[in-house]
C-alpha cells in the first residue's frame, strides 16, 4: 500500500517506481490508496473530490490502465482504493445530486472527515455506487483487488427518498448496500475485496458474504495489534484479518512482521528507507509467509498465553492433518524479577515426532530459540512444552513445527 509512502502527494511516475519496492520485498500486489481521482475538484486532500471517480488527468495522464500494465510488467498485481458510499460537498456529484445524501433538512450539514454518506436506500444511488465498481473494473480489467473504505458514521440521518417512512432507515441502508454488493459479486465473482473501516466497524458476517477480508483497525502499533488481533480472532478467522506492517509504534521491523503474519500480511512502509539487510529480512519473511499461508490463514487457532494478564503472549496455528504448525511468541515488556510459564503447545499428534525450527531470523543474529532444529514428541510439546526464551522487551519469535515421523 502506498499510503504511508506518499499520502496524497504522488503522480504516475512516483507510483511506478514504488512497484519496484513491492517486487523487491516479494509481495504479490500493489494497492493504490486514496487520492487518485477527481478533476474539477482534485482529490489532493480529504476535503474534495470524493464521489467523482474518474482518474485525475494531471497526476495520472495515462489513466489507471497504464498503472495496471506497468505493475504487471514489474511482476505484481494491481489493486485500488475506493470509498463509494461517501461524498465530499466539494464534488461534482454533490453539485449535481445534493438530495442523494443522508442529512436532516432542518439541521446544518454535519461533516466527518469532510464528507457525507450517500443514501443507499435510494435505488438511483445504488445504481450509481454499483456503476463506480462496474466502470472501474470493466475499463481496467487487470485490477485484481479492491479496498472498499468507509471512513465515517451516520449523523443527522434522514433520507429524502424515504420521506415519512424513516423508521427503518438503518436497516434499509444496509439492505441497499447488500443489493449493490450482490450485483458486484455477480459480475466479478473472483475479484478479491477488502472491507475497510478505521475502527473496524465494518467487520460483520453479513458483509463477509461479499468480501474476502476486513481491516480490523487503523491502530497498527505492533503491541496494540497483539490485543486487537487476539480479540478479533474470537469472531473471525485469520484469513479475513488484514495485518499490515507500518511505521506506527516503536517496535523493530521484525516484531511488526511477526505480528502481521498472524493474518493477511501486508506492508504500508517506505521500502526506500530500508537497509539491504532489512529488505532481505522482509523478503525472507514474505517467502516464509507464502510457504505457510495455508496453515496461517486456514489452520486451527490455539491461544496458548493470553496477553491480558502477562507481559508475554503466544498462539499457534495447526493444519488439519496435524503435520504442520506455526507458533508465535512475543514479549511485550519486562519487569524486574519476571518469571515465565512454559509454552504448552496444542493440537498436535501426541504419538508423532516434530522438528521445531525458528524462522524469520535476522541476518547476523543468533536464534532466540536455542533449541531450534531439535526434535520433540507431540506428547512432550503438549505436556511439558517449551521453556520461555524471550527475555527482553519488544522481542518476538516464530517457530515452524513439522512432523517428521
Amino acid at each position: 500500500n502506498n499510503w504511508e509512502s506518499t499520502y496524497f502527494n504522488f503522480n504516475q511516475d512516483t507510483l511506478v517506481k514504488l512497484f519496484d519496492g513491492a517486487k523487491e520485498i516479494g509481495v504479490d500486489l500493489f494497492l493504490l490508496d486514496d487520492g487518485w481521482f477527481g478533476n474539477k475538484h482534485p482529490r489532493h486532500s480529504d476535503t474534495a473530490g470524493l464521489g467523482d471517480w474518474q482518474a485525475n488527468k494531471k497526476i495520472l495522464p495515462d489513466g489507471i490502465e497504464y498503472l495496471v500494465k506497468q505493475a504487471e510488467k514489474k511482476g505484481v498485481h494491481f489493486g485500488i482504493w475506493v470509498e463509494p458510499e461517501m461524498v465530499n460537498p466539494k464534488s461534482e456529484l454533490y453539485e449535481q445530486h445534493p438530495d442523494w445524501v443522508l442529512k436532516l433538512p432542518n439541521r446544518a450539514i454535519d461533516l466527518s472527515r469532510n464528507q457525507l454518506v450517500l443514501d443507499l436506500t435510494n435505488p438511483k444511488v445504488q445504481d450509481f455506487v454499483f456503476g463506480i465498481l462496474h466502470n472501474l473494473l470493466t475499463d481496467n480489467p487487470g485490477i485484481a483487488y479492491i479496498k472498499w473504505d468507509c471512513n465515517r458514521f451516520m449523523t443527522n440521518t434522514y433520507s429524502n427518498y424515504l420521506g415519512n417512512d424513516q423508521q427503518d432507515l438503518y436497516v434499509d441502508y444496509t439492505k441497499g448496500l447488500y443489493k449493490v454488493l450482490e450485483r458486484v459479486r455477480k459480475e466479478f465473482p473472483n475479484l478479491e475485496m477488502m472491507l475497510c473501516s478505521g475502527g473496524g466497524g465494518r467487520a460483520e458476517y453479513g458483509a463477509l458474504h461479499y468480501f474476502n477480508e476486513f481491516w480490523p483497525s487503523d491502530n497498527t502499533d505492533g503491541v496494540e495489534r497483539l490485543f486487537i488481533q487476539w480479540g478479533y480472532s474470537y469472531f473471525f478467522p485469520a484469513a479475513t484479518m488484514c495485518d499490515h506492517v507500518t511505521s506506527a509504534g516503536k517496535e523493530s521491523l521484525k516484531f511488526k512482521i511477526d505480528v502481521a503474519m498472524q493474518g493477511k500480511l501486508g506492508f504500508d512502509i517506505k521500502v526506500n528507507d530500508l537497509s539491504e539487510n532489512e529488505i532481505a529480512f522482509c523478503r525472507n519473511a514474505v517467502d516464509n509467509y507464502k510457504r505457510l499461508q495455508d496453515v496461517l490463514n486456514y489452520g486451527s487457532l490455539y491461544r496458548l498465553i493470553a496477553p491480558y494478564h502477562s507481559t508475554i503472549t503466544a498462539l499457534m496455528y495447526v493444519d488439519s492433518l496435524r503435520q504442520k504448525a506455526v507458533v508465535f511468541d512475543y514479549n511485550m515488556n519486562v519487569h524486574h524479577g519476571d518469571t515465565y510459564q512454559n509454552i504448552i503447545l496444542r493440537g498436535l499428534n501426541p504419538g508423532k515426532k516434530y522438528v521445531v525450527k525458528e524462522i524469520n531470523v535476522e541476518a547476523g543474529k543468533w536464534n532466540s530459540f536455542h533449541e531450534s532444529g531439535k526434535t520433540f514428541t507431540g506428547e512432550f510439546l503438549m505436556k511439558e512444552g517449551l521453556g520461555w526464551y524471550l527475555n527482553d522487551a519488544l522481542t518476538s519469535s516464530v517457530l515452524e513445527v513439522t512432523q517428521v515421523e
